[in-house]
């Protein structure tokens, strides 16, 4: 496999990791939010760099969820943690893929490469971990017709296979 190929492969590797990590959460909502898939859907201006156009994907997941979960003013503190822990997971991800993408573009043994999707997989259930329990301070602080809310929430997204915009009508 050529290191472009490889490189491809990778980079959609981790995508779909940060995508996950980004709480497989940020998740389902723009299907609760026309203005935050909108803005998602729509090409970023060519000025701006890959990571300015990362960073802004994960604001508008954390932006999303935040109106999914319908997040009050005395739930902010424990929903800053989460969504910290969001950037937090992108920004790892990133250079994990980055560092990746130079060792696939030098030549890899297939060694090397199981090693590489090894380093993703673990980094991925590491921040999955982190994710778990800045999410549950949260859930366990809201009110059962909030929780009940995520609950849902999480549920399309499951059901929908994690793509935003899918949810069912009704």
């Amino acid at each position: 496999m050529s290191c472009f190929a490889h490189s491809a492969r990778i980079s959609a590797a981790v995508k779909r990791s940060a995508t996950a990590a980004g709480l497989i959460a940020a998740l389902i909502l723009a299907g609760h939010s026309a203005p935050a898939r909108a803005q998602a859907g729509a090409a970023a201006p060519p000025h701006k760099t890959m990571a300015e156009r990362r960073s802004e994907s994960v604001e508008q997941r954390i932006a999303a969820l935040h109106a999914a979960l319908k997040i009050t003013p005395a739930e902010e503190p424990a929903w800053e943690a989460v969504a910290q822990t969001m950037r937090d997971n992108a920004a790892t991800m990133r250079k994990l893929a980055e560092e990746t993408a130079a060792r696939a573009r030098k030549g890899m043994t297939a060694i090397e490469d199981m090693q590489s999707y090894e380093e993703l997989a673990g980094a991925h259930a590491d921040e999955m971990k982190s994710l778990l329990a800045a999410f549950t301070t949260l859930y366990n602080s809201l009110p059962d017709e909030q929780k009940k809310l995520a609950d849902q929430v999480f549920r399309d997204a499951r059901r929908h296979g994690g793509r935003h915009g899918e949810r069912d009508a009704g």
